[in-house]
């Protein structure tokens, strides 16, 4: 397989087609031939669009013959995400409940990749609904890590992650309703960003308002995740949020170049976690010392902070009790066992805890503004640990680390990552290193409110001073 061709930057591969130097036809085909190989591996497609991908390509090389204007990501495979819809294609949502659900329009953000040139070669597994962190279910199997077939990719996106981590294509459309985005690419070494609330419309959420899922892009590289964000954002007449346009932040003066001495970063080692791996906080003291090198003040930030797991878990698992409460009757015996254990937990919370959760999502808003007077940027890990084993049960059991037991996943793994879903701040998973297991480590970056562009540059001078790209995993 043309192994260079596979991994090359998206940024690049766009400018080679472009100049006329790459066939679209070529790169695609290169693709779907690397899918066909790895799939049985890491089984992290439910639809390969081959024959539609081809077809594209095609049009694609003779749009740049023709000299028409080129869009950024021009002959780009993407993968998307099955809870997002494309035209003509099963949106099955992880769950053998929609298995003969053909989506009869592109969603927005499917729209806005094809006017970006990008070309859809898939539909990546997510478990069902997107309930859990790790990628499985019932309906489709197992998709497994690239790096360690035995271990998770994570999870909700699990399947657009292992994809970009093994080439199979340079970016994938994720989604991240409590790090669904940010815990894939920790586990796989991807970078991630999840938006500001209101960046990226989510034209598809049942609750606009009170809206905590948000779509971004899984990528290898900063750049990569840049282009693709900004081909998402922007306002669409279905997201309220978005009628603001994020709060769009510029570039702030003190990050354009690589003297950070006016950067000030607050680090926060642990949050509703009881426990941090020595691996991962070695890594991510090391990313810190990067920055610090550059000139920017790195704080332990000292203050105590509600994260306000019990009251996430309220707001998270009474919508699923509501919300599949409708399939139940016919569906309950194909359903994941997880998600059936999350609507009975969710099912037992009350009105009066359902609005407490709501009235404390605003007082961690108010409490992370108050560390914004403080601080351009927060930075904590990603995950607790790298990636769990594939057969890790999300409902039941408890996440061990460093050998002991630290609860369920988001309380002992992945509990750095919602709060920034409930306060809508933007938040970057890029790789630190690899730990002591050899799977990568993560660390995350999170920003002012529509600041995605300086969190994004401080993740990209990161990048250059500990680069992670020329790393490939063995199943690859």
């Amino acid at each position: 397989m043309p192994t260079d061709l596979l991994f090359m930057p998206a940024v690049k591969a766009a400018a080679l087609i472009r100049a006329g130097k790459l066939s679209c036809v070529d790169y695609v085909d290169a693709v779907l031939k690397a899918i066909e190989r790895a799939q049985p591996r890491l089984n992290c497609f439910r639809a390969v669009m081959a024959e539609e991908a081809r077809r594209d390509a095609k049009q694609a090389d003779e749009a740049v013959a023709r000299g028409d204007t080129l869009g950024p990501l021009h002959g780009v495979p993407v993968s998307i995400k099955d809870l997002v819809d494309v035209k003509g294609v099963h949106t099955r949502h992880g769950s053998a409940i929609f298995e003969d659900n053909v989506a009869q329009a592109d969603d927005v953000l499917v729209q806005r990749l094809r006017q970006a040139g990008a070309i859809v070669v898939g539909k990546s597994t997510t478990p069902e609904f997107g309930v859990k962190g790790l990628t499985d279910g019932p309906s489709f199997g197992v998709t497994r890590n690239p790096w360690n077939l035995e271990r998770t990719p994570g999870g909700s996106s699990g399947g657009g992650a292992a994809a970009v981590a093994a080439g199979l294509g340079p970016i994938a459309l994720g989604t991240d309703g409590a790090g669904s985005i940010r815990g894939p690419a920790s586990c796989s070494g991807l970078v991630g960003l999840k938006p500001t609330l209101g960046a990226v419309p989510a034209d598809t959420t049942r609750d606009a308002f009170g809206n905590n899922v948000y779509a971004g892009p899984l990528a290898r590289t900063i750049t990569d995740a840049a282009i693709m964000h900004s081909v998402l954002a922007g306002p669409s007449d279905k997201d309220p949020w978005t009628l603001a346009d994020g709060g769009r932040q510029p570039l702030s003066p003190k990050l354009a170049g690589e003297d950070l001495s006016g950067v000030r970063i607050g680090y926060i080692e642990l949050t509703a976690n009881p426990r941090l791996a020595a691996d991962v906080r070695a890594n991510t003291r090391a990313a810190l010392g990067a920055w610090q090198d550059m000139g920017a003040a790195v704080e332990e930030v000292t203050e105590k902070i509600d994260w306000i797991e019990y009251e996430g878990r309220v707001l998270y698992q009474a919508n699923f009790a509501v919300f599949c409460a409708q399939y139940l009757p016919k569906w309950q015996n194909q359903m994941d066992p997880v998600t059936l254990a999350f609507m009975e937990r969710g099912a037992k919370f009350t009105l009066a805890d359902f609005r407490n959760a709501q009235f404390a999502r605003t007082n961690l808003f108010r409490r992370i503004q108050a560390l914004f007077e403080r601080y351009d940027f927060l930075v904590t890990p990603t995950n607790s640990r790298t990636a769990l084993d594939v057969t890790h049960d999300a409902a039941n059991d408890e996440v061990v680390v460093d050998g002991v037991k630290c609860g369920i996943t988001r309380q002992g793994w992945t509990s750095y990552q919602y709060p920034f879903n409930l306060t809508g701040h933007p938040a970057l998973a890029v790789p630190s290193g690899f730990g002591g297991d050899g799977l990568p480590t993560s660390v995350q970056i999170v920003g002012r409110w529509g600041a995605e562009t300086d969190t994004l540059r401080l993740g990209a001078l990161l990048e250059r001073a500990r680069p992670w790209a020329q790393h490939r995993p063995p199943a690859a």
